[in-house]
């Protein structure tokens, strides 16, 4: 099983795996650059090449690029819209150079437009992107809480968009357990859980999800408000993020965690809960 977290790439980039390898990931997620600003040092070949070299030597597979926060591709603001597909194409051939796995993207915000307005956006600019960068890396769909104006907290959102997009090959999901439960979805009980993956099976297909954000939920189910907890921590809880882990439907997918950083010792915590997990799951 694929166990691993978000890690810093503060100093030079590939450090970031030297952190993860410190933590006990075999996968793990990483932001190419500073999420919160539009300009982006350039990736220096011989940290490029480091970080591949590292990469293979410490078995950390899948590597995960997630998108920056300002991106947003579901915005009808067009100089906004044009700036966040040039800023995406950047990012993704910035994951190619890596050796990246999966390239994770937040649908993002109709800002007030509609959801149909945001999903045709959004599904407008990701065939534009494909058809322009040509990525290796996959895209990965990141559902949402909902929040605000948020579109993807619905499954049948990612199933529009994937089946809208040019070249749906090279699509798939993340699935967030936080996010699915604060859109809605009820994943805390065995019953809950298991309508839930087959509602995601018939509109999207289980072998889409490429990679799991492993996150127990400080908001209580349906609140559509995003806010991540320390695994079995929060109103998801213990005993139900051990079956999402162990669920035979998800099998291949990698779980990533973006649990809270309060101290150094958060990850490694959240890393032994989850392995605990694996190890005395009973069904």
């Amino acid at each position: 099983m694929r166990i691993g977290v978000h890690v810093s790439i503060a100093g030079h980039i590939y450090e970031s795996l030297e952190r993860a390898k410190a933590l006990g990931c075999n996968t793990m997620q990483i932001f190419s650059r500073n999420p919160r600003g539009w300009q982006a040092a350039r990736l220096e070949k011989k940290d490029v090449e480091e970080f591949r070299r590292l990469k293979i030597k410490y078995g950390i597979k899948p590597v995960v690029v997630h998108i920056p926060y300002i991106i947003n591709l579901a915005t009808l603001d067009d100089k906004l819209y044009a700036r966040s597909i040039n800023a995406y194409v950047e990012d993704i051939e910035r994951a190619d150079l890596l050796g990246a796995e999966y390239f994770v993207t937040h649908p993002g915000s109709h800002v007030g437009s509609g959801e149909d307005s945001g999903i045709r956006r959004f599904t407008a600019a990701i065939s534009r992107i494909l058809k322009r960068a040509r990525p290796k890396t996959t895209i990965l769909l990141e559902n949402t809480a909902g929040s605000g104006s948020w579109i993807g907290y619905r499954f049948e959102h990612l199933a529009r968009i994937i089946k809208g997009a040019f070249d749906p090959s090279r699509l798939g999901v993340c699935l967030d357990t936080a996010h699915t439960f604060e859109a809605g979805y009820d994943i805390k009980t065995k019953k809950g859980l298991e309508g839930t993956l087959k509602k995601f099976d018939k509109l999207v297909g289980l072998e889409l999800i490429r990679v799991v954000h492993f996150n127990d939920s400080l908001s209580p189910e349906g609140s559509r408000v995003d806010r991540h907890q320390h695994i079995g921590k929060g109103d998801i809880g213990l005993e139900a993020m051990s079956r999402i882990l162990n669920h035979p439907g998800l099998k291949n997918a990698a779980f990533i965690m973006e649990t809270p950083k309060e101290s150094e010792k958060d990850d490694k915590r959240n890393i032994a809960a989850a392995k605990k997990l694996v190890k005395k799951f009973k069904g």
